[in-house]
């Protein structure tokens, strides 16, 4: 396996726990989550004063590595396996317009644009806040939260759909009712659409409220339509995540029976089950019920 591969292989993650590519992705995941907290520090002014040589420099290390990953997932893109029929050119510029390579990139941009243009410290440090989203490639739980956003994309727009249209009827119709009353709450519709989003959302935050009959009787039932509606999009999701667990634990089960099927359960290496169950994403007590349970299974059939 050349440089290049061994290096395509590190940073996709595709290694077993506990050989120096998994180190190397473990402090990838503790460096972005002490950035985040050292952003947030940093917005505490008297602390940053007086430890600001200590942010500094923790944010030119960060910054380098940082900047070497990129280059280095830039480098090794033609090894990836959805690339292979790519010239090493064309594989390197599909990876860096890809969504993840242009979060790593957005990562490291304001450091190196603060020392050409000058930028405000607050904006600075929300850019450097976008880190948080290079998380989710060494994160399972927001990978897998990413593939339940994109199957149930299409469920989700229907959901948000219509809350949208009764955020227009709920803003529209208290505008009609307490304009007149309170025209310097519910003036316009887009004035009103703030009281018809709490509403809605049964955030009721009472900043807004309205104060004739109608209204109130309005807003009372806004409130009901609202509670069943804002957990349409909580249901979609708690149902994404069960099916995609039950879809991994399946496909890992049928994979560990067809191996089994080839070879005796002793012959069959602890690494190959380690591997196929990183490959879905498994963790490590769920793979090891399924396992027991295949074995079970296996002995009470030759019993």
């Amino acid at each position: 396996m050349s440089i290049r591969q061994q290096a395509a292989t590190i940073l996709d993650g595709q290694i077993p726990p506990f050989r120096p590519g998994y180190w190397l992705n473990a402090f990838l995941m503790l460096l972005i989550l002490l950035n985040v907290a050292a952003v947030i520090i940093e917005s505490i002014t008297p602390i940053y004063n007086e430890y600001t040589n200590w942010f500094l420099n923790f944010e030119f290390f960060s910054v380098m590595v940082f900047s070497l990953e990129y280059v280095l997932r830039i480098w090794s893109a033609p090894e990836l396996p959805k690339y292979h029929q790519h010239s090493a050119f064309s594989a390197r510029w599909r990876y860096a317009i890809s969504p993840m390579a242009l979060i790593d990139l957005l990562a490291i941009a304001p450091f190196y644009l603060s020392l050409f243009i000058s930028i405000d410290m607050r904006f600075l440090r929300a850019l450097r806040l976008l880190r948080i989203f290079k998380f989710s490639r060494h994160s399972r739980a927001l990978q897998l939260l990413g593939t339940v956003l994109r199957n149930e994309g299409s469920n989700l727009l229907a959901a948000f759909s219509v809350l949208f249209v009764l955020l227009i009827l709920a803003s529209s119709g208290i505008y009609m009712i307490e304009a007149n009353i309170q025209p310097d709450k519910f003036g316009s519709i887009p004035e009103a659409m703030w009281w018809a989003m709490a509403t809605l959302t049964t955030v009721g935050y009472g900043d807004v409220t309205p104060i004739t009959a109608g209204g109130k009787f309005f807003g009372g039932m806004i409130t009901i339509v609202g509670m069943g509606m804002v957990a349409l999009p909580a249901g979609i999701l708690a149902s994404g995540f069960a099916e995609q667990l039950a879809h991994r634990r399946e496909s890992f089960k049928l994979v560990v029976n067809a191996l089994m099927a080839r070879a005796d359960q002793e012959a069959i290496s602890a690494e190959l089950i380690e591997e196929v169950r990183q490959a879905l994403r498994i963790d490590t007590q769920t793979a090891q019920r399924i396992l027991t349970e295949i074995k079970s299974q296996a002995t009470n059939e030759k019993g």
